[in-house]
């Protein structure tokens, strides 16, 4: 299953403004292209037939919550999704995290937080302040979802709803 192509990324252009959730009135405006940016991605996805989260936040968006699902054996194995932007956003990437998996795999922090140390924050670092949510989605928790539910549904860790 596909998540990601260059066309993708790029429709998600990303951010522009350098401000985090104490900025103000310069947050407010990267808080517009946060959510333009995961239109576009979305509706990508949409148009692929590849949909796969769905995302909201609070009012001030600091907090969001959703649901991200992948398939494995033609079964969908759908997951609750949350995370808390960090102060120092955009500079920091955001710590996503899928709370029911905790303590189930060794990629994975207290809480259900996936690691994306190693792959990922390099990546961020680079592209400051131009990534976003939409990109951390795309680039951090697509490619963990891929990798890791069939590792762990294979490890016998997670059963689809239907088998417990």
């Amino acid at each position: 299953m596909e998540r990601l192509s260059g066309a993708a990324i790029r429709d998600a252009q990303g951010g522009r403004v350098r401000a985090g959730p104490r900025d103000g009135k310069e947050w407010e405006a990267r808080l517009k292209e946060e959510y333009l940016a995961l239109i576009a991605y979305q509706k990508y996805n949409k148009e692929a037939g590849n949909e796969w989260f769905t995302i909201e936040s609070n009012p001030t968006g600091t907090q969001w919550t959703g649901k991200v699902w992948t398939y494995h054996e033609q079964r969908r194995y759908e997951f609750d999704l949350e995370f808390d932007l960090p102060v120092a956003y955009p500079g920091t990437p955001p710590e996503l995290a899928l709370p029911e998996l905790d303590g189930k795999t060794e990629k994975m922090y207290r809480g259900g937080k996936i690691c994306l140390d190693a792959h990922f924050r390099p990546l961020w670092a680079r592209n400051t302040p131009h990534f976003g949510i939409a990109h951390a989605m795309a680039l951090g928790m697509g490619p963990w979802l891929a990798v890791e539910i069939p590792s762990l549904v294979a490890l016998g860790r997670i059963k689809h709803a239907e088998d417990a």
